[in-house]
């Protein structure tokens, strides 16, 4: 029965998804991660996971940034009757972000990263953990955003150590990871150099194994490959850090896939 239930879970937020329903699809998929106890997720499932948190967190995410927007320029024309509003409404928008945050945060602790049993897996689970700190980050401060630039840092070392051992280096998982890590850096940390070199570190490792990537993970490592090179040449005007492609390597012109935020500085959530 709870395998039955189970399915029709996966159904449901597959149905969800298809309908843009995604706060419906976070909580199907709540419901399977629940029930790892009996089994550990697949890679599908994980998938949609995190393709369902990932919309959720990023129209919030969007909202944030514009409003942010909107009060800076409100408070240099010196209109405090709209910056009071706006701060009030920004506080909203942030109190949704904490809740999304701890959902999957409190999710990930107390059932996925446990269970995780493959090195791809916890690697998956460590990223998403590092991000979705990140993303309080993003918006907490004092005490509380130092808290959780410490915690981002530690979920994506950890990650880290487990990918360098053992992720080939154009492994999609791993590729997210040094992208995402070097975001944090940038964005979190203000730390330019440790960005750019994490960045340039993972596309050069990837490169020069790029003959052995497999054809079915070939479009998501050369996509975040391309999105690496993308925030280099956004992150330093420096020729030394430029990259020049090898003729192997061909990037796609597609859009970023469905579970990559673009801000920024452009990041992977992770569904490969």
């Amino acid at each position: 029965m709870a395998e039955s239930t189970r399915e029709e879970n996966v159904y449901m937020a597959k149905l969800a998804e298809q309908a843009e329903r995604y706060e419906e699809m976070v909580e199907f998929m709540e419901k399977v991660a629940k029930t790892v106890d009996v089994e550990e997720l697949t890679v599908e499932e994980r998938n949609l996971l995190s393709v369902a948190y990932k919309n959720v967190i990023g129209a919030r995410r969007a909202s944030w940034r514009i409003i942010s927007s909107i009060e800076q320029k409100e408070e240099s024309r010196g209109n405090e009757d709209h910056v009071s509003s706006i701060k009030e409404y920004r506080g909203k928008i942030e109190a949704e972000l904490s809740k999304i945050c701890d959902g999957i945060l409190n999710l990930l602790e107390s059932h996925l990263i446990p269970v995780a049993s493959t090195a791809e897996s916890k690697v998956f689970y460590l990223k998403m953990k590092g991000d979705y700190h990140r993303y309080l980050a993003e918006f907490k401060t004092g005490a509380e955003r130092k808290e959780a630039a410490e915690n981002t840092l530690l979920a994506y070392k950890s990650a880290q150590d487990i990918a360098l051992a053992e992720l080939a280096p154009t492994h999609p998982i791993r590729l997210g990871l040094a992208l995402n890590f070097s975001v944090f850096y940038y964005e979190i940390l203000n730390s330019s150099d440790r960005a750019c070199n994490l960045a340039k570190q993972a596309f050069d490792d990837a490169i020069a194994e790029l003959d052995t990537l497999g054809e079915e993970s070939y479009k998501d490592s050369t996509l975040i490959m391309q999105l690496l090179r993308d925030n280099l040449t956004l992150w330093t005007s420096d020729t030394t850090v430029s990259l020049s492609l090898s003729q192997k390597y061909t990037p796609t012109n597609a859009d970023a896939p469905t579970n990559n935020t673009v801000h920024t500085s452009k990041s992977f959530l992770g569904s490969a």
